[in-house]
């Protein structure tokens, strides 16, 4: 299929966690309007296999590129070797248009042991290093990653940055304090990134998507009452789905988007004013 009068022919997005949820909607979303996608994770031979088959179907619907790499994004060797690898394969400067970190990974345990004393023989408390690893994976990796591929003069001139968020940034959800902490901190350094990145020309937002369910959330020890929460209250009568906020990221990287820089947007039927 000719994309060449699809709206994005010839930019890029590198989607950091691409392999569910959020990432892999964003992927399919941006390949119906031309966007070539780079796409990194970590998954077993088995489940590569089918996310390969997966691609495939689209880069043939779509008429696009998909470059798959199964490597350790979170590793400063990993992301080296991928823009080693990318850069090669696209041979073109200043062509990424999208930069989305959706990396899921974090450590859920509690602060400290519940009362129940067969539990509590058992039950593993959350470490400072469970916390440093988790803010890292889910917070500060986005500045790393923004910084490499800015230095390598990959970006777009006006270039998106989008992280992803929750409301369990700024509230109790069980198990859920190094992510929380993670988030918190990843608020933050969006600020600090669209001012000191904007001077560049690179626009960098935030979104919170409402309650989702993804495999991600299926870790979270309250996720069964999260998914009924959000059921029951959402104003819109359903809970988020990956295609909603997919549906926000295409429209952030519009031309019509460039004014916006420094900004959470809440992707949740307005679950959030609740």
């Amino acid at each position: 299929m000719d994309n060449t009068k699809k709206e994005f022919s010839d930019s890029w997005a590198i989607i950091l966690g691409g392999s569910s949820g959020f990432g892999l909607a964003t992927i399919e979303k941006l390949a119906l309007h031309g966007m070539n996608i780079a796409v990194l994770y970590r998954e077993t031979a088995a489940k590569e296999r089918s996310l390969k088959e997966r691609f495939s179907r689209l880069t043939t619907e779509s008429g696009i590129t998909i470059l798959p790499y199964n490597i350790n994004a979170l590793d400063a060797a990993g992301r080296g070797l991928f823009i080693e690898q990318f850069t090669a394969a696209v041979d073109k400067k200043h062509c990424v248009k999208l930069l989305l970190h959706s990396i899921a990974r974090g450590n859920l345990k509690p602060l400290v042991p519940g009362p129940d004393p067969v539990i509590k023989a058992n039950q593993e408390t959350l470490s400072n290093e469970d916390i440093q690893l988790t803010s890292y994976a889910m917070s500060t990796s986005l500045l790393d990653w923004a910084r490499s591929l800015y230095q390598e003069g990959l970006f777009h001139p006006e270039a998106r940055i989008t992280g992803l968020t929750s409301e369990g940034a700024h509230r109790y959800w069980e198990g859920y304090a190094a992510v929380s902490i993670a988030k918190a901190s990843l608020k933050s350094l969006t600020t600090y990134m669209a001012v000191e990145l904007g001077q560049y020309g690179l626009r960098t937002n935030l979104i919170q998507a409402g309650i989702t369910e993804t495999p991600s959330l299926k870790k979270i020890p309250a996720s069964k009452k999260l998914i009924e929460m959000s059921t029951a209250i959402n104003p819109l009568g359903r809970m988020t789905r990956p295609e909603d906020v997919a549906n926000v990221i295409y429209l952030l990287c519009r031309d019509e988007a460039s004014w916006i820089n420094g900004a959470v947007i809440h992707v949740d039927g307005g679950e959030h004013c609740l």
